[in-house]
């Protein structure tokens, strides 16, 4: 058995075929792969790994199966699956992985060749496990794979205590010893017992602060945004893949960008921290249905004709349109009176957090600052937006300029 001191859980003792894989290239790959991505140029602090996170996913998942009364096979299956549920991930976390997924089809929990093949199939089978069941798992398959990836997964407690923990935002500490301490299954669904409705919105209430505050802040929107249109030059690049890019951690991609001509200022900005600013940023109200219709290669279209209409580089105009609010954690199970019932039919509070959702959205426009009065309105008019309702030009400049003074 190994023991293990976590800034979140204190001592995590990893014994099994977990210790085993702790030590796999592909679980000690994530130490260089940051949870939060581009997060640390809001948060300094937030600095946090996916291999730790992980452990602290094994130490929920190990806690929930002794409570669940899951032993054996089954309990190393899973044991398993939540230390390894992160080693797809790509570089920077989520930051590039609409970008990878667009030219390999695979999202991080796409991890079967992964795990059947190389040093972590090895040890999967050496103790007994079939790597492809562990996969599925990580999938989210069968009853298990609920604890693992699901509405009321180990994986959502463990990152939000530890988000928070690491940017010292307090939004995201939930009690998940009593999130995990309430789990059961009824007829194989993974619900929180009775008296636990507050204890479900607490997880839900969590992940809605913790959005707008950290996840979508708009500083990290923009690196994210700029780090997406620096990976997608680099696939310009004839001796790199997608495949490539999606197997290197934070320090091979930026190292690649600094050593790629087209993606070197990229490179240097994200590491100055002299990033673009909002030319345009825009509620969910504001901007016309189709605009949510359009595809990437429309959205790139759009981008070229602002930097046209203004003589500048199309990699000096970028558009950001995240997908329209969702609220998955409302679909989580509770126990009510005997009878297993959605949280959003039970809880009057997702329809106020969906509200909240809602008006929290925005769509942004981002270039250099020096451009910004001029592609805000350029960018506006070519969307379609209600520029009445819409943030953009001189207004946006004003405002950001004090805002981005201290984010």
């Amino acid at each position: 058995m190994t023991t293990i001191k976590d800034s979140v859980h204190d001592h995590i003792e990893v014994a099994g075929v977990a210790e085993a894989l702790l030590d796999t290239s592909a679980v000690q790959r994530l130490r260089h792969v940051k949870q939060l991505g581009t997060v640390q140029l809001v948060y300094p602090s937030a600095n946090h790994t996916r291999f730790e996170h992980s452990l602290g996913v094994y130490h929920l998942a190990d806690r929930a199966l002794g409570h669940l009364g899951v032993e054996g096979t089954e309990a190393e299956r899973v044991r398993a699956a939540a230390l390894l549920h992160d080693v797809g991930h790509g570089p920077y976390s989520h930051n590039i992985e609409s970008l990878t997924h667009r030219h390999t089809g695979k999202y991080h929990d796409d991890v079967g060749g992964l795990l059947t093949q190389g040093e972590v199939g090895d040890v999967l089978r050496d103790h007994g496990l079939d790597p492809r069941r562990v996969a599925g798992l990580v999938a989210g398959e069968g009853q298990y794979g609920q604890l693992v990836s699901g509405e009321l997964d180990v994986d959502r407690m463990d990152y939000l205590v530890r988000d928070a923990h690491h940017t010292g935002v307090p939004y995201g500490t939930i009690d998940h010893g009593r999130l995990v301490r309430e789990l059961v299954f009824v007829d194989g669904e993974l619900v929180l017992d009775e008296g636990n409705v507050q204890t479900a919105e607490s997880l839900l209430l969590a992940r809605a602060l913790m959005n707008p505050t950290v996840y979508q802040h708009h500083v990290a929107r923009i690196s994210k945004a700029m780090l997406r249109r620096a990976s997608e030059r680099l696939l310009d690049a004839p001796d790199i893949s997608a495949e490539q890019l999606r197997r290197m951690d934070d320090h091979e991609l930026l190292v690649a960008l600094r050593r790629t001509e087209t993606t070197g200022d990229f490179a240097d900005r994200l590491r100055t921290r002299s990033l673009y600013k909002r030319a345009v940023w825009a509620e969910i109200r504001d901007v016309p249905s189709e605009v949510f219709e359009m595809s990437h290669d429309e959205i790139r279209a759009v981008e070229q004709d602002v930097a046209d209409d203004l003589g500048l580089a199309v990699d000096d105009v970028i558009v950001d349109v995240p997908p329209k609010p969702s609220m998955t954690e409302s679909s989580s199970r509770v126990m009510v009176n005997g009878e297993i019932r959605r949280l959003e039919d039970q809880s009057p509070l997702v329809g106020a957090l969906r509200t909240a959702q809602q008006n929290q959205w925005r769509l942004g426009v981002y270039c250099p600052p020096e451009e910004t009065d001029r592609v805000g309105d350029v960018a506006a008019d070519a969307l379609g937006l209600d520029v009445d309702g819409a943030l953009v030009s001189t207004v946006s400049h004003s405002v950001h300029a004090t805002l981005d003074e201290f984010n």
